[in-house]
């Protein structure tokens, strides 16, 4: 790697959300996401080192790009994720020797993402 190019990070997300009410309460309850309001159709967050926003006027996909939100307990946030709407695509799997585990989920607007964690 050459050492004298600043390297570039991803520091912005944005999450389809058509149903922008229901983004609002599922993140911030089951991922504690720090939300601001912009506009009706626009939220801003807040979590670890990475922010973004809701947009409402973005139609979600399961064939486009999604991303891992790592937890402490995958089975307790996957009962979190059905309590607030969400649904549990692939149940806690290993990633094999001592990579971790995942598991897939819906958001209520179906978006498809990861879980991670390391037990």
């Amino acid at each position: 790697m050459d050492n004298k190019k600043k390297p570039y990070s991803i520091d912005w997300l944005v999450i389809p959300a058509p149903e922008i009410q229901k983004a609002r309460l599922f993140y911030s309850s089951v991922f504690n996401f720090q939300l601001e309001d912009y506009s009706d159709t626009f939220t801003l967050f807040k979590t670890g080192n990475i922010s973004g926003a809701f947009d409402s006027s973005l139609k979600p996909s399961i064939n486009s790009l999604s991303f891992s939100i790592t937890v402490d307990d995958i089975l307790e946030v996957s009962d979190k994720i059905i309590q607030y709407g969400g649904e549990i695509i692939k149940e806690k799997y290993s990633l094999g020797g001592k990579l971790g585990f995942c598991a897939q989920f819906a958001d209520p607007n179906g978006n498809l993402l990861e879980l991670y964690s390391t037990k």
